[in-house]
């Protein structure tokens, strides 16, 4: 018989105002969701998940931090990040009841 060790518990997702980004640190890595935000509106602009964090759904945990901020806060969400347009666009139950502005980014 071998003994399973204990699931390691989930770090949270937090909401790194003075670093504009949502963060979640996992050991020496950090995964983050940056954004700016501009009054009444949270314009999501790029995900990161280092490669050694990548398939444990960090991306779908922060996008989802995002989408609660907004809903606490009433913020318009505007997705021009390719990873949460795509996730928001996939899972429209979780934006139920949230304003979307679905515009295109600037030009660099």
């Amino acid at each position: 018989m071998s003994e399973s060790r204990p699931a390691r518990e989930t770090e949270p997702v937090i909401d790194d105002v003075a670093g504009h980004r949502f963060v979640i640190h996992e050991g020496s890595a950090d995964a983050e969701l940056v954004y700016r935000a501009r009054p009444g509106r949270l314009i999501l602009v790029h995900t990161e998940v280092p490669q050694e964090l990548g398939g444990r759904g960090l991306g779908t945990r922060l996008v989802l931090a995002a989408l609660e901020r907004a809903r606490r806060t009433g913020e318009t969400v505007v997705p021009w990040c390719p990873f949460a347009r795509k996730w928001i666009t996939e899972h429209p139950a979780a934006v139920s009841g949230l304003s979307i502005d679905w515009s295109e980014p600037p030009p660099h």
